[in-house]
């Protein structure tokens, strides 16, 4: 078996939000619990979270949307520039926590420590934009953990995936530029699914032209679609590019059974995705594969999904 982590703590259970949303504590919860019920925690190197140093977070966010999530958690204020972004007193220094996290694991793979991992964390951050929260997110976990691997361990090629069933708005405006992050997404198609962007023609800018690939899917679509798309844009993208680390922001809600997306992906075709994702990894980054948490709200699914997301990271 490979060396697997799983960042997961009981902290990020403090980022409260009302019993409605669905972005809530039970997803984590109910996550965690079926990894124990099922004897998987005993075969994973199971990591703690630490906060995270602000100089960090700072390479992807400016210092006044930093200060403004703070003030806004401190004053209790119940929600950061949208309704939809709901916080409570503890939400900043868990999202700290979480980016904090995230880059120790970073650290435990690069080192050799690991071969690969799954970070359980909330919140999500793949909607964060350098100066707004949106979509349940305020500090960009992925896009951090990229800079991250640049500046820190001198990564010169990174490959995030994105296989949210929405668009990573905030990651993609990030490296929009940038010729040393590849950018793939694949998602429900922005004329029906929030946040509206992820159109095939958004390739990047400058510099960063040709390395943001989007792959828009039309609602209904499950298994098959998604195979001939990967298949078709995402795999000889990464031939070309040949990222030395993959960055996979794992989000669940694609899945037929979730409410969030009118997306049809089964489990075993989420189950398909993975085992492609870690040929690639084996292929190209010496089987380096950081996947962090995203969406994924179907309570009764979720646990599911993230068992066999690990199991196949675990190599079975």
């Amino acid at each position: 078996m490979r060396r697997t982590g799983l960042l997961y703590d009981e902290r990020f259970l403090r980022h409260c939000t009302s019993p409605a949303h669905p972005e809530r504590p039970d997803r984590l919860e109910a996550a965690y619990r079926a990894l124990e019920e099922d004897g998987l925690l005993a075969q994973l190197t199971l990591i703690q979270a630490t906060p995270a140093k602000l100089t960090w977070i700072e390479r992807v966010h400016s210092p006044k949307h930093i200060y403004r999530f703070e003030e806004a958690c401190l004053l209790e204020l119940g929600e950061l520039d949208h309704p939809d972004n709901e916080i409570c007193k503890d939400s900043y220094e868990v999202a700290l926590l979480a980016v904090g996290g995230i880059l120790k694991t970073i650290d435990l793979i690069m080192e050799g420590t690991l071969d690969n991992a799954f970070c359980a964390v909330r919140p999500p951050g793949h909607h964060a934009e350098i100066n707004r929260a949106l979509g349940f997110c305020y500090f960009n976990n992925v896009a951090i953990a990229a800079r991250y691997l640049q500046e820190q361990w001198g990564v010169p090629r990174v490959g995030i995936v994105d296989i949210d069933a929405h668009h990573g708005n905030g990651t993609q405006q990030i490296f929009l530029g940038d010729a040393r992050v590849f950018y793939y997404s694949i998602h429900e198609h922005p004329s029906f699914s929030f946040p509206g962007t992820g159109r095939d023609f958004e390739r990047g800018i400058d510099e960063g032209h040709g390395y943001t690939l989007n792959s828009p899917v039309l609602p209904g679509q499950g298994d098959e679609a998604y195979q001939e798309v990967l298949a078709r844009d995402l795999f000889p993208a990464f031939a070309s590019f040949q990222p030395e680390v993959i960055l996979l922001s794992a989000g669940f809600d694609a899945h037929r059974d979730d409410d969030m997306s009118n997306l049809s992906l089964s489990t075993e075709g989420y189950s398909w995705i993975m085992h492609r994702m870690m040929e690639l990894a084996d292929e190209y980054a010496g089987g380096r594969l950081l996947s962090v948490l995203e969406g994924g709200y179907a309570i009764q699914r979720l646990p599911e999904l993230i068992r066999n997301h690990l199991q196949i990271l675990l190599g079975k």
